[in-house]
């Protein structure tokens, strides 16, 4: 019996969307749970065709709320992403081919190309992804077992269980594999306890006295690769509060680009300002700096000025968003599309991120970068203490994108094992401990000085040691196994088709 196009266009849209409201700023996390089972379920009895379609719309479903932020840039650009990135999910739903491990060729597929997705094109997009949804909920301590690989397998197992136990229930003429769903819950479970036994940084080394500055003000301005003239007048003021207190902090941090220059940072007016700060206050100020280079191009920075007042350090960010710091192919896309919202290229940095400073050594992860366990992993694995992430939200008039890098951080925290501080410059601010729970966070638009005492740790988590390697062997593994067998069983090919 042919399957009718809405019996899989509508439970697969629908999928998407339970595993988007998962994502902050909706931060449902059981949902995304609901959503992987019903795409799950909806799988069963397809072809490849049929399957390719289901995956692409459940991406689509995902993406389009996910991504929606996209559309404040340009919305026939944020409509060709979404339709890009739902690809990869379609791929992973062609992959999941029917039979009695039709459940390990799911989760190793969506958890494989999730991997491709946080990785390609242009150095990928982990921004909407599922695993951020995970962090408000119980498995977030495996990310120090997995990163946020992991996680997103964690996620899919749960929706085989969840999908086979509907398929069970219903009268569906695929037979259910009830032992896979068991199998499925158990790994879930077993994940989530693993992750809060496991090593999480280790015991304090010490202590330190942080302050993250935001100076405040309107949001949604359309110059997204500099800051604003006002975010320097703005960090400044709000920075003089902390002459006043005690104890007084021995490290602030800054947004990134909050110094936008047209011209270069030594010797100028704001580098003596910065440097007088620090002075005053007798405190390691890192601050995110722009500054101009030939051919229309510029420098993304955060440079560290020292209790001296002496600049002391400068790292330049490395993972550049595409599109938003710099247009690859630009000579390509030019013909495409106006390229005046992005006029100059940011030039690519080098490093782990670590910053050695008098405060203590701090890991850098520059706004985008605190997306990507990669640059996290680096910072801590060359001696970082503490994660720091200067960064500048103010061009999304919504909290979507602000909500998504908080919960970015708090995976970030868990899988490093370290606690992070971030400062933006119209929010969110905020202080995250390595356990991944938000001790403050400021609000959008105001001013704010964030004041916490921060630990400082030096120990490795399984993450920290192994990386993704051991997620992706395992999803390989099972994908391989299951394609294997449907072969062998010679159900590889179409099969009976089947009516919702």
């Amino acid at each position: 019996m042919r399957t009718r196009r809405g019996g899989v266009a509508l439970p697969s849209l629908a999928a998407g969307v339970l595993m988007a409201l998962s994502v902050p700023p909706f931060g449902a996390w059981p949902v995304a749970f609901l959503g992987a089972g019903l795409l799950y379920w909806r799988l069963l009895g397809l072809p490849l065709r049929a399957r390719l379609l289901a995956g692409w719309l459940a991406g689509v479903g995902c993406f389009a709320i996910g991504l929606f932020w996209a559309e404040s840039f340009n919305w026939y650009g944020a409509v060709v992403l979404v339709a890009l990135e739902a690809l990869f999910p379609a791929v992973a739903a062609g992959l999941s081919v029917p039979g009695p491990a039709r459940g390990l060729a799911f989760v190793g597929a969506e958890t494989l190309l999730e991997a491709a997705r946080m990785t390609w094109p242009f150095g990928g997009l982990p921004v909407g992804g599922v695993f951020l949804g995970q962090a408000g909920g119980p498995l977030l301590g495996a990310a120090r077992l997995g990163g946020p690989l992991l996680l997103t397998a964690a996620l899919w197992a749960g929706g085989v269980a969840v999908g086979e136990l509907v398929a069970l229930v219903s009268r569906r003429t695929v037979r259910p594999v009830p032992w896979a769903g068991a199998v499925a819950l158990v790994l879930v479970v077993g994940a989530g306890a693993a992750g809060a036994l496991a090593p999480d940084g280790g015991p304090a080394v010490g202590h330190l006295e942080v302050a993250a500055v935001q100076g405040g003000g309107v949001r949604g301005y359309s110059a997204i690769e500099t800051g604003r003239p006002g975010d320097f007048a703005a960090e400044l003021a709000a920075s003089g509060r902390l002459a006043s207190v005690a104890p007084r902090p021995g490290l602030v941090v800054w947004p990134e680009d909050v110094v936008a220059l047209e011209r270069p940072l030594a010797g100028s007016p704001d580098a003596a300002r910065v440097g007088a700060l620090a002075s005053t206050l007798g405190a390691t100020v890192l601050a995110g700096v722009t500054e101009p280079e030939p051919h229309d191009a510029f420098r993304n920075e955060i440079v560290a000025w020292g209790p001296s007042g002496a600049e002391i350090g400068v790292f330049e960010k490395v993972h550049r968003v595409p599109f938003g710091e710099y247009v690859p192919w630009r000579g390509f896309f030019s013909h495409l599309a106006s390229l005046a919202a992005v006029p100059r290229d940011a030039i690519a940095g080098h490093g782990s991120g670590l910053m050695r400073t008098p405060a203590a050594p701090v890991g850098i992860l520059v706004s985008f970068e605190v997306f990507f366990a990669a640059r996290g992993r680096s910072a801590v694995r060359a001696g970082a203490r503490l994660l720091v992430v200067p960064t500048n939200t103010s061009s999304y008039s919504g909290d979507q994108m602000p909500s998504q890098e908080v919960a970015a951080d708090r995976v970030q925290a868990v899988e490093e094992g370290r606690d992070l501080v971030q400062a933006a410059p119209t929010g969110y601010s905020a202080f995250v401990t390595n356990s991944g729970a938000v001790l403050e966070r400021s609000g959008l638009s105001v001013q704010a000085v964030l004041r916490r005492e921060v630990t400082l740790r030096s120990g490795a988590t399984l993450y920290e040691r192994l990386g993704d390697l051991p997620v992706l062997v395992l999803a390989a593994g099972a994908l391989g196994a299951a394609l294997l067998l449907a072969r062998r069983a010679g159900r590889a090919g179409p099969e009976a088709q089947v009516s919702p």
